[in-house]
């Protein structure tokens, strides 16, 4: 019986109410699977998606989410799934205050974890049941064959049981950003400025054991937070906040590590900011799982990877003309910047040896899309549109205030000069296109928990891009030749087909 009501539930959730909802067109979403990497660079995949994301409307109230989701997608799913229920079925309405919008969301939260353990009651009692059956004291590995059947059985029912998702939901309302996040997924905010810059901010936290508040949450609970902060993980995760993961919620006493708490120590309390106007806003909002920026991370080094992200994004809104393809662009490109680090076996090739699944939401507040998407010339020189990969890279290790130059229209043929390596201040190299004067876009960040800050601006006469650190001294290995620091496969991809096309124009 047990059984049955599961597959109920299961074809419930496959013809789904949010079916019938209006899919929110100001968004775009992008994924990527799991990838291990073996030495020959050919990956496979550890397990399927188990990311969740939702992007709805109804009527002036906007829900958007990632949901990132291990050891299966059950909750990753659900929360998608009854979280748009619990806020889209006129309990916000534009007569609701801030406070109102945040208790909402509080109630939400708390609504949708009761009811996904509501959910796997039959199987809780299906567990308790074949535990019964078996001996006691006696460790599953050294029970007799004639228990095969009942482990084989307890174990497929742990899995269904298993597993959590951390969440991050933007809802919009009256014009206002509201910003609800458990765990390690993030949202930036990014606003072009009256000077034309795009200044990128994180307004969500991450819930892990490095973030002070939540190891006083935890010291207020009774552990040693000194131990939690020393293992980094908690029940095998790094989020100290989550939805789901029954284990950590009701079993946590049998973990040495928490058992002397005096409640849960994991929860599933989001923490919420807003809400923030967005009348006047020039911009986007991202939200992201954590295997995104953690890819990246991995390739280029902790610190920066927020403003490489948003300057990804920034890039692709020139260049697409939908947003999906925009938010998958960003996606391919982290994955492949992060099998290429590792195929290099260069020194942080050790860090890329699999990547998580990857989610990304980018949401348009009228920042201007596929300017750059069509062949245009420049003033004097003509041209096109080469895209050229620049790797985003940083050797600060501290977020901060960092101006990033863009010059993304490459010249004409037999206009392109060598490039001029020249040192700015500090150890930062520019690599420069003479005789172009293709337009400059400048991308600023900030983040409100750091004081440190470095800044590279261009001059407006055709730098490529102001984000690359070298060594002073670039060392050429035997055959001469250094290290490639700026990939130009897509820019000579389409220049080939470019001039192909003209070739055989020509000789019709």
């Amino acid at each position: 019986m047990a059984s049955q009501r599961r597959l109920g539930l299961q074809n419930q959730e496959q013809t789904s109410w949010t079916d019938d909802l209006t899919v929110c067109h100001l968004s775009g979403i992008g994924y990527g699977t799991n990838r291990i990497y073996q030495v020959d660079g050919t990956s496979t995949e550890a397990h399927s998606l188990e990311d969740g994301w939702l992007r709805f409307r109804e009527d002036e109230c906007f829900l958007y989410g990632v949901f990132n989701g291990y050891d299966g997608s059950r909750v990753s799913q659900f929360v998608t799934q009854r979280l748009t229920a619990e806020l889209l079925l006129g309990q916000l309405t534009l007569s609701r205050n801030d406070a109102d919008v945040r208790k909402v969301l509080l109630q939400a939260f708390d609504v949708v974890e009761r009811s996904f353990f509501e959910s796997i009651d039959d199987s809780l009692a299906e567990k308790a049941n074949l535990h019964s059956q078996l001996p006691e004291g006696i460790p599953h590995s050294q029970l007799p064959q004639q228990y095969q059947k009942l482990l084989e059985k307890l174990h497929k029912i742990e899995q269904e049981i298993a597993g959590g998702t951390t969440a991050i939901v933007a809802l919009i309302l009256n014009n206002k950003l509201y910003i609800a996040n458990i765990g390690t997924s993030r949202a930036l905010l990014c606003k072009s400025t009256a000077d034309g810059q795009l200044q990128v901010t994180q307004v969500s936290v991450d819930h892990t054991t490095d973030n002070e508040d939540e190891l006083f949450r935890l010291s207020q609970l009774g552990l040693d937070v000194a131990k939690i902060k020393q293992c980094g993980l908690i029940g095998g995760q790094d989020s100290s906040r989550r939805i789901g993961d029954y284990q950590m919620k009701y079993c946590y006493s049998d973990v040495e590590m928490l058992s002397p708490a005096k409640t849960k120590p994991v929860i599933a309390e989001p923490e919420i900011h807003g809400g923030q106007s967005l009348d006047g806003v020039t911009g986007f909002l991202v939200l992201m799982t954590d295997g995104l920026y953690k890819a990246l991370e991995a390739a280029h080094g902790p610190g920066q990877a927020n403003q490489e992200i948003a300057a990804m994004v920034a890039t692709e809104f020139a260049l697409q003309t939908r947003l999906d393809v925009v938010a998958q662009a960003v996606v391919d490109r982290v994955r492949r910047i992060h099998r290429d680090t590792f195929v290099s076996g260069g020194e942080r090739s050790k860090f890329c040896e699999r990547h998580e699944d990857m989610t990304l939401l980018v949401r348009n507040f009228h920042y201007p899309l596929g300017e750059m998407s069509q062949t245009s010339s420049s003033p004097t020189q003509g041209g096109r549109i080469y895209p050229v990969s620049v790797p985003y890279t940083s050797t600060q290790g501290t977020l901060g205030k960092t101006s990033v130059t863009l010059s993304l229209v490459m010249p004409s043929q037999n206009q392109m000069m060598n490039g001029n390596h020249s040192n700015s201040t500090g150890d930062e190299t520019t690599p420069t296109l003479t005789n172009s004067q293709s337009p400059t876009a400048t991308l600023q960040s900030t983040n409100t928990h750091t004081h440190s800050s470095s800044s590279s601006s261009g001059d407006g006469q055709g730098h490529l891009f102001h984000r690359h650190r070298l060594p002073h001294t670039l060392q050429p290995d035997q055959d001469g030749r250094v290290e490639p620091y700026v990939d130009f496969l897509e820019f000579y991809r389409l220049w080939t087909v470019d001039h192909s096309e003209q070739t055989v124009a020509g000789a019709q």
